[in-house]
């Protein structure tokens, strides 16, 4: 009974875990109101993860093309360099 019981505690504790962990990545996945714009980002102040890194932050140079940050829908178009980041599809 013991290892039925553990066995029963570990899927419990996954879908717990799984239950906490959906809900964060669709926060991430937009910002309602806001556009991804990309060549925009200083140095270190990237919003996510590239092809050349995974997190936000990482950016090593200003303007980098495939670097993004979120702004206010409609913004993007007007700064300089700017340009919708859409992810391309594989």
């Amino acid at each position: 009974m013991d290892h039925k019981k553990r066995i029963v505690n570990k899927v419990l504790l996954s879908a717990l875990a799984i239950g906490l962990v959906a809900p964060a990545g669709q926060v991430l996945a937009g910002k309602k109101g806001y556009e991804k714009c990309a060549g925009i980002a200083k140095a270190g102040m990237n919003d996510c993860g590239t092809s050349k890194h995974g997190c936000s932050g990482k950016a090593k140079s200003d303007n980098d093309a495939e670097e993004w940050v979120y702004v206010p829908n409609g913004t993007c178009k007007k700064i300089a360099g700017g340009k919708i980041f859409v992810k391309k599809k594989k």
